[in-house]
């Protein structure tokens, strides 16, 4: 007899992640790089599926914001968990910590799509 938890996670309703990073003029560019030519690598390795990236300004502030999309709620909190204790990410932040700080306020929202929605998913 099949138990819940043998249920592929495939069969799950997929979910999307909108993370926003309040970043810093002084130290853009370093955030930039920093997440581009190591944080994205480091991603892959854990089947982060990221959709689309972008940058916005308001009179207050700078934000960094990028869309992930996951198979299900399990799958993004194990891989986050592996990502944030993986060496290499940890010791590129240490390193470069020494361009001042390259983040402020960080917004994770989980995205759960709408029976009605003309797409369920974002990736294919």
């Amino acid at each position: 007899m099949a138990q819940a938890s043998d249920t592929p996670a495939a069969t799950a309703a997929p979910v999307q992640q909108l993370r926003i990073y309040e970043i810093f003029e002084d130290t853009k560019p370093h955030f930039h790089a920093r997440f581009r030519d190591h944080a994205l690598r480091i991603m892959r390795r854990y089947d982060f599926r990221i959709v689309a990236m972008w940058e916005t300004k308001t009179a207050q502030r700078t934000e960094f914001a990028y869309l992930l999309e996951w198979p299900d709620e399990t799958t993004m909190k194990d891989r986050w968990s592996k990502f944030m204790a993986d060496e290499e990410w940890s010791e590129i932040k240490r390193q470069t910590r020494v361009h001042g700080r390259m983040v402020g306020e960080i917004q994770d929202r989980t995205l759960r799509v709408v029976p009605y929605s003309p797409q369920q998913r974002l990736l294919d």
